[in-house]
């Protein structure tokens, strides 16, 4: 009796991880046919978010400049391909470090007042603007939108929200989705083999070694 019982946990086992495997086929096709049609849309204008505009300094509309690029100095290499804000009527009139912030200026905003109204306004290129990466490198805004797999039980965990950096190191914001274990926004650090075990750039999947119940 025990080992039929036993035999019997195991083929129940079976059909469990069977139709997991399943759910999580079918939940990465129509991923990957949205994706697709959302990329379709956002071909002709892809915009990439790599710095926002700080606090005023001086009184001639001068400011600083937050860099979201890796290094920081990268933003450097972008001053001809800058917009702001999806505005292409506002522009980059110079960038340059001071010490290890950097100062910008936007062309004919030349007073403390006018530069105010555009605090926290977003910085972005085009993404065609951006180097070719090798092929185990990835952007972060690439992230954005992968499905999270936890390895340990094969559970999809959600989707890729946002990335941040807390202080001590970048974090992946994990949105629960409608095929995810359960209703949990997660913060999963990116740290390479520890917790990031692969990216999928072509099936946009992140597998990482954290359980549902972190």
């Amino acid at each position: 009796p025990r080992k039929k019982l036993q035999l019997k946990k195991k083929l129940q086992l079976k059909k469990h991880l069977q139709r997991k495997k399943l759910q999580l086929k079918k939940h990465l096709q129509r991923k990957k046919l949205q994706l697709k049609m959302i990329l379709q849309k956002m071909k002709k204008n892809k915009s990439v978010c790599i710095a926002n505009i700080g606090k005023p300094r001086g009184l001639k509309g001068e400011f600083f400049l937050n860099s979201f690029c890796s290094p920081k100095e990268n933003i450097l290499n972008y001053i001809d391909d800058i917009f702001i804000d999806n505005e292409n009527k506002l522009s980059i009139e110079y960038i340059k470090k001071s010490n290890s912030k950097f100062l910008a200026k936007l062309k004919n905003i030349d007073s403390v007042d006018e530069i105010k109204k555009y605090t926290n306004t977003k910085v972005y290129i085009s993404s065609e603007n951006l180097p070719q990466l090798k092929s185990e490198e990835v952007y972060w805004h690439d992230l954005k939108g992968m499905i999270v797999i936890g390895l340990n039980k094969n559970e999809i965990l959600g989707e890729v929200k946002e990335l941040n950096n807390f202080g001590a190191n970048d974090c992946l914001i994990v949105k629960p989705t409608s095929d995810s274990v359960d209703e949990k926004e997660r913060l999963i650090p990116f740290i390479k083999e520890k917790f990031i075990d692969s990216v999928d750039k072509k099936e946009r999947v992140l597998k990482v070694y954290w359980q549902s119940d972190y």
